[in-house]
């Protein structure tokens, strides 16, 4: 995944890459063997896979059923700062179960069966060195490579169509800002030019059907004379572009009622 766009991923009945976007094509003839090293690791994910639930089950005193091993790891580059995070994280049947601390090098358990997995881990120095060279550089690497190659899709804008919507004369007026990318947004309510906090329930970034975003935030108007909405208004503030500011106009509030 890059900026949430899926990449690729990996078809254990193939056992092989599956690449899903147009332009990795290009970076596949540009890096040959890239793919099939990648499908090793996979493989060698799967094949420990058995074994580390088992383990895990053990663990958790636990028999039979169905359990859910997760693992995500990635990197974190700003263009603009030039600065880069990094995490490797771990989950067992959909709860946190060991991280690691990039900054000091060492494993965070989540929960105390996990315990002896840090301790165990935390002796590991290679490992660790590798998982720093790994998320401080290798990935960081790839990732603006990656970005390169598909820079007219994931470096792209969309601008936003802001709606003003109340499901009743008595709801929260909804400041909703949709098909926009990328989906680093900022969108608040102001009034008098300054941004609310207090009155105001913001919303979740979520992902549209078509891999543009949506947003929505609430404002209570129930303590607001109708007469002073005219010093409220919507900001909306993506990266490339102008701010789009609504203004709390009733003649703007797509209504469910007449």
């Amino acid at each position: 995944m890059v900026d949430e766009v899926q990449i690729g991923h990996y078809d254990s009945n193939t056992q092989g890459i599956v690449l899903k976007q147009a332009w990795t094509e290009q970076l596949n003839r540009d890096h040959p063997g890239e793919l099939e090293t990648m499908s090793g690791m996979a493989l060698g994910a799967k094949q420990r896979l058995k074994a580390t639930i088992l383990d895990l089950k053990k663990l958790f005193n636990q028999t039979g059923s169905i359990h859910l091993y997760q693992r995500m790891s990635g990197c974190e580059w700003d263009d603009e700062d030039d600065s880069t995070d990094g995490y490797n994280q771990y989950g067992y049947d959909g709860e946190d179960f060991i991280s690691l601390d990039l900054k000091t090098l060492t494993w965070v358990a989540a929960v105390p069966q996990a315990v002896s997995t840090k301790q165990r881990w935390d002796q590991e120095r290679a490992g660790l060195q590798f998982d720093k060279y790994f998320l401080t550089k290798e990935c960081v690497d790839w990732l603006k490579i990656l970005l390169a190659y598909g820079k007219s899709s994931l470096q792209r804008t969309e601008r936003p169509r802001v709606s003003l919507l109340q499901r009743s004369p008595s709801s929260p007026v909804v400041c909703h800002a949709t098909g926009f990318y990328p989906d680093r947004v900022v969108v608040f309510w102001r009034r008098d030019g300054q941004e609310l906090h207090e009155q105001v329930d913001p919303g979740e970034v979520l992902p549209n059907h078509d891999g543009t975003f949506q947003v929505s935030v609430d404002l209570d108007l129930t303590a607001v004379p109708q007469e002073d909405w005219g010093r409220y208004e919507c900001v909306v503030q993506l990266r490339g572009i102008e701010d789009i500011s609504t203004p709390l106009d009733p003649a703007l509030i797509r209504t469910n009622w007449g």
